[in-house]
């Protein structure tokens, strides 16, 4: 199995069968306190990135709520200085890319992407957001899988290895604060493009 399917079984099909609760955009506003802790606690700075991936849907309803979510990000941009980029990887996800060093600023304009499209009726396309962290020279991720409902640290240490030493310290500082995925089979991979971030 290639790792397009294994993402696209583990995310969409099996997860969505297994969902343990209901995904909630409101989870997201969890990151506004648990990045503070990361610093604090864990000596991990956020990035100034941050995405969400979601699966296309090829109809006149999904185009109409991806334009109004790139307007809506247009005007953040010109009041906060969040930048919004939209790519498509190369396994064929979308991603809403999202860059700004105010932290606040990123989880808000992630949960008003997500919130929109599961306004207009497409949350079932929403896979994952992810918001990342370094702490010498290692970068760490915390994912909200929208299909389980929770979050899961992935720390990529090189190749298609990860560092699951410190992915147990996050979830263990981080328990309480996030709702986090329960069981670790679930903290599915997000491998980086290269050297980047998952998106490229």
């Amino acid at each position: 199995m290639g790792v397009f399917d294994a993402i696209r079984q583990v995310l969409g099909l099996s997860a969505e069968a297994d969902a343990s609760r209901d995904a909630d955009p409101e989870d997201l506003f969890g990151m506004s306190t648990a990045y503070l802790t990361m610093e604090a606690e864990l000596d991990f700075a956020p990035t100034g990135d941050a995405a969400l991936c979601f699966a296309n849907v090829d109809s006149t309803a999904f185009r109409r709520a991806r334009e109004e979510v790139e307007a809506v990000l247009e005007l953040g941009r010109e009041e906060t200085g969040t930048t919004a980029d939209f790519v498509e990887d190369t396994h064929g996800y979308h991603w809403v890319v999202l860059r700004d060093v105010d932290f606040e600023n990123l989880v808000t304009s992630v949960h008003f992407a997500a919130d929109t499209l599961v306004e207009e009726g497409f949350g079932s396309r929403l896979l994952a957001a992810l918001f990342a962290f370094e702490r010498d020279g290692t970068t760490a991720y915390w994912v909200y899988s929208f299909r389980r409902g929770a979050y899961y640290p992935f720390v990529p240490s090189g190749g298609r290895e990860r560092d699951q030493k410190v992915e147990f310290k996050l979830e263990s500082v981080l328990d309480g604060e996030l709702a986090i995925e329960d069981d670790p089979s679930y903290w599915y991979p997000m491998w980086p493009e290269g050297d980047d971030h998952p998106w490229g």
